[in-house]
C-alpha cells in the first residue's frame, strides 16, 4: 500500500536515494586570454540525506542558499564536484550513456516557472508526449496520443485540450502540463523545485494537494524545494534546512516545526505570518542581523555566526556537524533531531529587537 502524508513510510524502509557529502563549487576566473581560477562559488557543500520509497523531504532555505543546484545535481543536469548520488545503489554522479538515460527515467523534475519550462512552440501532445521519443518502449508510437490524454486527465485538465498551446493556460495549467510530462516515464522520484512559487495562493493549494493525491497514486518519492514553511509542512514528511550550501537542520515536520533547535531555523519560523493574531501572543520575532554572506566567501566555521546571537569564539573555528545534540541524545523526545549548531541543546535569550 502506497504511503499517504498522513502515514508516513516506514523508518526501516530501505531508500531509494542516499546522498554523501555531496559538493558543487563553481570557479571565479580572471582574464581574458590567460583565465586562472581566483576562487569558487560553493553553491552545495558537504551535503547528505536518504529518500525512502512513498516519502517527501521538504528543502527550505533563503533565495541563493543552493536549493535550487542540489536538485539540478540530483537529476544530472549538473555533476558534482565531490561526493555521491546513489540511487538502488548505483553512484549517478558516475553513470553515462544507457545506464545514465535508465536511470534519469526513474528521476525526474518540475521546474519552478511553468512559463519558461514549457516549449511555446509545442503542443502540449508533444511537450508531454516528448520523453517517449527517448524512451520509446514505455510508449508504442500508436498507443502515445491515448497515454498523453490519460496523463492530462490525471492531472486534472480536459484530454481535448492535446492540441493545444502552453500560451492558452493559466499559470496553474501549465505547472499542471509540467507535471503531467513529469509522470510520463512511471518515474520513482520527482524533484519538484518550487513547483508553486511562481503560482497565486489559491492555485498552489491546489498544486499541491495535486502532487499529494499522485503520490499516494502512484507511491512516488518527491523532494519538494521551496521557501514558503507552510506549503513545505503540509506536503513533508521530513525536513532540511538549508543554509549557505549546507544543512543547518534536519527531521521530522513535528521536529522542525514545533521543537526547532538552529538558531536559523529559529529565526525563520519566527516570521511565518499567523493568520489569528491571537495565537501570536508570546511569540517573539526574531530579527537577524546583517545579510547573508556570499557562497564565493562564506566564513569559517560556522556559516550562520556573523548572524547568530549564539555564536561564541569557537564557531569561528570549529564547523559543527549535523547530528543530535549532546543534551539530547540519552532523552530522546521531539528535540533529539540533528542540528548543525554547537549550542543546539542550550536556551540561550533570541535576539533584541
Amino acid at each position: 500500500m502506497p504511503a499517504t502524508p498522513s502515514q508516513p513510510p516506514e523508518p526501516a524502509a530501505e531508500p531509494l536515494l542516499r546522498v554523501r557529502d555531496l559538493a558543487k563549487l563553481y570557479p571565479l576566473t580572471q582574464g581574458v586570454v590567460f583565465r586562472r581560477q581566483v576562487g569558487a562559488v560553493k553553491a552545495v557543500d558537504g551535503v547528505s540525506f536518504e529518500l525512502r520509497r512513498g516519502e517527501t523531504l521538504g528543502v527550505v532555505g533563503e533565495s541563493g542558499c543552493g536549493k535550487s543546484t542540489l536538485a539540478r545535481l540530483l537529476v544530472n543536469l549538473e555533476r558534482p564536484t565531490a561526493g555521491e548520488i546513489r540511487y538502488r545503489g548505483e553512484d549517478v554522479a558516475r553513470l553515462s550513456g544507457r545506464a545514465l538515460k535508465a536511470v534519469r527515467r526513474n528521476i525526474q523534475m518540475v521546474f519552478q516557472d511553468p512559463y519558461t519550462s514549457l516549449n511555446p512552440r509545442m503542443t502540449v501532445g508533444d511537450i508531454i508526449g516528448e520523453p517517449f521519443e527517448i524512451h520509446p518502449e514505455v510508449a508504442p508510437k500508436g498507443d502515445r496520443r491515448r497515454k498523453v490524454q490519460e496523463l492530462l486527465d490525471v492531472v486534472g485538465l480536459n484530454p481535448e485540450y492535446i492540441n493545444r498551446y502552453p500560451h492558452q493556460f493559466s499559470g496553474g495549467q501549465r505547472q499542471r502540463i509540467g507535471i503531467a510530462r513529469g509522470l510520463a516515464l512511471n518515474p520513482e522520484i520527482i524533484i519538484c523545485d518550487e513547483p508553486v512559487s511562481a503560482l497565486d495562493v489559491s492555485v498552489q493549494a491546489q498544486v499541491v494537494n495535486l502532487l499529494a493525491r499522485l503520490q499516494e497514486e502512484f507511491a512516488l518519492s518527491y523532494l519538494f524545494i521551496a521557501h514558503d514553511l507552510s506549503v513545505v509542512r503540509h506536503i513533508s514528511d521530513r525536513v532540511a534546512v538549508m543554509y549557505l550550501g549546507r544543512f543547518a537542520e534536519t527531521g521530522t515536520d513535528t521536529e522542525i516545526y514545533d521543537h526547532p533547535t538552529h538558531p536559523y531555523t529559529q529565526a525563520l519560523l519566527s516570521a511565518v505570518p499567523v493568520p489569528d493574531p491571537t495565537s501570536r501572543e508570546g511569540r517573539e520575532r526574531i530579527i537577524l542581523a546583517g545579510d547573508v554572506p556570499s557562497p564565493a566567501d562564506p566564513p569559517s566555521g560556522c556559516r550562520f555566526r556573523t548572524r547568530c546571537w549564539k555564536a561564541e569564539d569557537r564557531c569561528a573555528v570549529e564547523v559543527p556537524r549535523l547530528a543530535v545534540p549532546t543534551a539530547f541524545q540519552s532523552s530522546g523526545g521531539p528535540a533529539a533531531h540533528p542540528s548543525a549548531c554547537h549550542f543546539a541543546g542550550e536556551r540561550l535569550p533570541a535576539p533584541s529587537r
